[in-house]
C-alpha cells in the first residue's frame, strides 16, 4: 500500500504503527453517509498494530494512495467495536 504522509498528524501513534493497522487482516473500514466528514470523501480505519495498539485513522483514497490526515490511539469504545467486528469475522 503506497502512502501520502505529507498532512499526516498523529497523537500518540507513529507512521509505521499507522501503517501496520492498514495492513491488519481484521481492519475496519469505514465511509461515514453523512456530515462534513462525508462530504470531503474521508474515511475511517481502526486496526491493530503487531504489537495489539489499536489505531484509528482518518484518512482519503484515490485508489492508488492513500493519505492519512490523522491517527491516535483507539478509544475504549472503538476497541471493543473492533474487537466485536473481529470475532464475527472468526
Amino acid at each position: 500500500m503506497d502512502f501520502d504522509w505529507a498532512l499526516f498528524q498523529g497523537q500518540g501513534v507513529t507512521v509505521e504503527e499507522v501503517s501496520e493497522s492498514f495492513e491488519d487482516p481484521f481492519c475496519i473500514r469505514l465511509l461515514p453517509d453523512r456530515g462534513a466528514i462525508a462530504e470531503h470523501s474521508r474515511y475511517f480505519c481502526l486496526g491493530m498494530t503487531l504489537r495489539g495498539k489499536g489505531v484509528f485513522s482518518v484518512y482519503s483514497t484515490n485508489g492508488k494512495q492513500v493519505k492519512v490526515l490523522a491517527a491516535r490511539t483507539m478509544a475504549e469504545e472503538e476497541t471493543f467495536f473492533y474487537n466485536r467486528k473481529a470475532r464475527e469475522y472468526l
